[in-house]
């Protein structure tokens, strides 16, 4: 089971480890955006393997830290020694004595959540970027030594982290601590000059930190995260699986993204997203935000402790393949708003218009209709994170369509329960007999724990959702709890769904996905069947005029209209640098935008099941 964190950062602690192996990283160059971490080693082996990880637990994509290396040495005992790079990320140092020391620098200009990255104006880092992983030496307990930068752009900086303090300055620069390679790789850093506010939920210590510039009422946010956590560790119940925990967040001017950690989560978000004192409502900027931080938050028990048995342990070097990704990041992706609702930090009409905008996102998708969820999950490595042109007639993501089979499944537990077994049950006990005990979930194990939970057989269930491409019967089963589901066409790119159809609605398809660049409308992909795909359009094409008018996103959106069904017009475009006039028969817009509302009038029983599912 995962050690529960000790600490505060900025603290000062008492050495409870000896260290065997001890990281010292410095600021070496903000202008050359270099790390050097230098790895002191005690009693190594006389051939040394060291490696970087492939890959960063919670982002499945095989992402070679190593490439970012761009310098490596050895030395024993003050002396330089043979290093000697073997495969894509190890490396072997022949010849050291009692002590090894293996200082690596390392290039870091990735601006995202997984990475690492520095300038003069901020240092962050993911410890599978920095750290060398020591083969023989995994289990064992290693420190942290974090230099303060000398360079005077950075005098104010100071260090986040969830790490455990043993001997810190008053702005967290000093030494740390960690009980073995997998916790010390599990901490993320924020060096900056960023703000804080700190407060307790459920007698807990939680902080957010908002790196970045921004303009935000912190107060206010921390206040409306300190309900988010009550419920989400009231729902799993004491003791948490942490003693600490930090938002780490970088405010950008566009951006969006999180990564979960055992007591922190990463965080990048649109300054925008963010309130500023005064402000009042929950707009669906902030309600956006909001998500992100629930979504990571409950990651702390679903895929931190409570995870696949492929993860037990991580093999960082290959693929570790489950079909149960779904069931991590899917079911996650629909607790992450259901629990903001129960937090109250937004209403039932506000959580109807996000779970419709998850649900659209499944509808537009072709690809639901060829990829199955188990088969999603499976090949997540080389495709969900390998985007290309025909992704979206060919799969579909474990996160939206998982969130679908989540909410169905929660919603056939309490209709056909008759002791009120929902998901939540579901969870709770996959935690305590699973989670809390350190134990992988093997792949039947979901479904076999959701049967017996539900007293009834889910098999069918199971093989239509999660093993088949089939819709299922969505409607039908929000109607049983007085919520109508209705699907429309969409009223252009900037509809999400949520909004019931206009009366005065009528849409047209170019049938593509696309964006507005300085050349044109650039297409990013063509629907299978659709009329670009009939027409010969492709990825890439640069659409300049629709009719003989030039368009851009907003006039297309305006003049689609215009055309009846079944005509064709002729669509103007640059392929590379060929213009290209070609003859594109148009279509009604599909069915695939979500619309949900709570039934006004409903009977008594629905009435009562969405009350006990939504509280409303």
């Amino acid at each position: 089971m995962d050690r529960r964190d000790r600490g505060a950062s900025g603290g000062t602690g008492g050495d409870r480890l000896t260290s065997v192996t001890t990281y010292r990283l410095r600021i070496a160059d903000p202008n050359e955006h270099h790390f050097e971490i230098a790895c002191d080693v005690d009693n190594p082996e006389t051939e040394q393997r060291l490696s970087m990880p492939s890959w960063i637990p919670g982002s499945y994509l095989l992402r070679e830290f190593a490439r970012h290396v761009v310098k490596v040495k050895a030395e024993s005992n003050g002396h330089p020694i043979e290093i000697a790079k073997i495969d894509k990320g190890s490396w072997v140092a022949r010849g050291a004595k009692d002590h090894l020391r293996v200082t690596i620098r390392v290039h870091a200009l990735d601006l995202s959540v997984r990475g690492a990255y520095l300038d003069w104006r901020r240092a962050y880092f993911n410890g599978p970027c920095v750290f060398l992983w020591v083969h023989g030496k995994e289990v064992e307990p290693v420190s942290v030594w974090l230099e303060a930068p000398e360079d005077p752009r950075c005098r104010d900086w100071q260090v986040a982290t969830a790490m455990q303090p043993v001997d810190t300055d008053t702005r967290g620069f000093g030494r740390y601590a960690a009980q073995n390679y997998d916790e010390l790789i599990d901490h993320p850093a924020e060096i900056s000059a960023f703000a804080r506010v700190a407060f307790t939920a459920a007698n807990i210590p939680h902080e957010l930190v908002v790196a970045g510039r921004h303009d935000t009422d912190l107060e206010r946010v921390a206040g409306d995260l300190r309900q988010l956590c009550e419920t989400q560790l009231a729902f799993f119940g004491p003791p948490a699986p942490f003693e600490r925990y930090v938002f780490l967040g970088l405010a950008l001017d566009k951006g969006y993204g999180g990564l979960e950690h055992r007591s922190s989560s990463s965080l990048m978000f649109s300054a925008d997203d963010m309130p500023k004192a005064g402000e009042a409502g929950v707009p669906a900027e902030y309600q956006r935000f909001l998500g992100l931080c629930s979504h990571e938050y409950f990651h702390s028990w679903n895929v931190k402790r409570l995870k696949p048995a492929a993860f037990v342990p991580y093999r960082l070097d290959r693929r570790n393949h489950t079909r149960l990704l779904w069931v991590f990041e899917g079911i996650t992706s629909y607790y992450q708003d259901l629990l903001l609702l129960r937090s109250d930090l937004i209403g039932l009409d506000a959580y109807l218009v996000r779970l419709a905008q998850m649900l659209t996102k499944v509808y537009r998708a072709p690809g639901r209709l060829h990829q199955s969820l188990a088969e999603a999950s499976f090949d997540a490595w080389d495709r969900l994170y390998k985007p290309e042109p025909n992704s979206l007639n060919a799969t579909i993501s474990y996160y939206t369509k998982g969130a679908l089979v989540a909410l169905a499944l929660d919603l056939k537990l309490r209709k056909a329960s008759s002791s009120a077994v929902s998901l939540d049950e579901v969870m709770t006990a996959l935690w305590e007999r699973f989670g809390r005990q350190g134990e992988g979930l093997g792949e039947g194990d979901f479904e076999r724990v959701a049967e017996e939970l539900g007293g009834a057989d889910l098999g069918e269930f199971f093989d239509l959702a999660v093993r088949d491409t089939v819709d299922l019967p969505l409607a039908e089963l929000l109607a049983e709890f007085a919520v109508s589901m209705e699907l429309r066409a969409s009223a252009g790119p900037q509809d999400q769904g949520g909004a019931p159809k206009q009366a005065d609605q009528r849409s047209l398809t170019l049938g593509a996905s696309y964006r507005d660049t300085r050349d044109g409308l650039e297409l990013l992909g063509v629907l299978a069947g659709g009329p670009a795909e009939s027409a010969g359009l492709v990825a890439g094409d640069q659409i300049i005029a629709l009719g003989g008018y030039r368009v851009d996103a907003a006039t297309l959106t305006r003049r689609l209209p215009r055309f009846d069904p079944g005509e064709t017009v002729t669509i103007t475009l640059f392929r590379r640098n060929e213009l290209l006039q070609l003859p594109i028969t148009l279509q009604s817009a599909p069915l695939d935008t979500v619309g949900l509302t709570a039934q006004a009038n409903p009977d008594a029983a629905g009435l009562e099941r969405r009350i006990a599912w939504l509280g409303s």
